[in-house]
């Protein structure tokens, strides 16, 4: 199964006798908030318009847990997150299309979420809602239950020390800009740089200009170069665990399983004990 869809094949799923449960999770990374102006606002986004029967999903409170020691963007409670799916009609036997606003980062996050949880049936609106071609609603949707139960797997998912090894007996990719990955600006977190022996991928050499991914034999190619390839064990970093969802994401276009690490450089910064690298150097 294609972890993408395109708009095109979302419109004729969506006429089809089984439709998916469609998930709205716009959601923006923005300083604005430590400027003293307003932060972006998904859930008016989606007020304003949808795709008819999409149901919204608020990042920051269904996909993740508070900010703290695990970083910006921890993950959910899994009883919490069942719960949130549940309201929004998903079932295990029913398909799932996530879309954003043409990012991708919040989509591929809840997309991860959900494989990682057990469901067997999840998409990503390729480029988000700037692709869809159809009409948007302002009705919310009141959809039945689903009886979606998440169950965790035991793969998949990297944690601090599982990162740094990786970074020495694989491959792990960090999906942050590059000077960031370099340590020459950090906006967010205590200090810049990258996990010692990670390798810079950033996020926006997986799509074209348009916001779709590249096609999948461009993407191996790409992470081949990065090493990625041949059976190799493979992660993802970002700042919180949100872009290197949308890596894992591209990855798996490509016919590459990768892990998540979830905490990522939010979580790796705030420890002063671990080892931070700078430049263009892995190591």
């Amino acid at each position: 199964m294609n972890a993408i869809i395109s708009a095109s094949e979302l419109a004729s799923d969506l006429a089809g006798a089984n439709p998916p449960v469609l998930l709205d999770v716009r959601w923006q990374l923005s300083m604005a908030r430590a400027a003293g102006a307003p932060s972006f606002d998904g859930r008016a986004e989606y007020a304003a318009g949808h795709i008819p029967g999409a149901v919204f999903v608020d990042l920051d409170r269904e996909l993740a847990s508070a900010p703290g020691g695990g970083g910006r963007h921890p993950l959910p409670d899994i009883a919490e997150f069942g719960a949130a799916m549940r309201r929004a009609g998903v079932s295990s036997g029913r398909p799932v299309v996530v879309y954003d606003g043409g990012q991708g980062w919040a989509a591929a996050r809840a997309w991860w979420l959900l494989r990682w949880t057990g469901h067997p049936d999840v998409r990503v609106l390729d480029g988000g809602l700037p692709h869809w071609e159809g009409p948007l609603s302002t009705d919310l949707p009141a959809p039945a239950p689903g009886d979606f139960v998440p169950a965790p797997g035991a793969a998949g998912l990297l944690d601090a020390d599982a990162a740094a090894a990786l970074a020495r007996s694989g491959v792990l990719l960090d999906a942050r800009a590059g000077e960031r990955y370099r340590g020459e600006v950090e906006p967010i977190d205590p200090v810049g740089g990258h996990i010692p022996g990670a390798l810079s991928a950033p996020t926006t050499d997986n799509v074209a200009a348009d916001g779709r991914f590249l096609p999948a034999e461009e993407l191996r190619a790409r992470f081949k170069t990065l090493g990625a390839a041949d059976g190799s064990e493979v992660g993802a970093y970002c700042g919180s665990g949100v872009s290197a969802a949308h890596e894992v994401l591209a990855l798996a276009v490509a016919g590459i399983p990768a892990a998540l690490y979830v905490g990522s450089w939010s979580e790796w910064s705030s420890d002063p004990q671990r080892p931070v690298a700078v430049g263009p150097d892995p190591q």
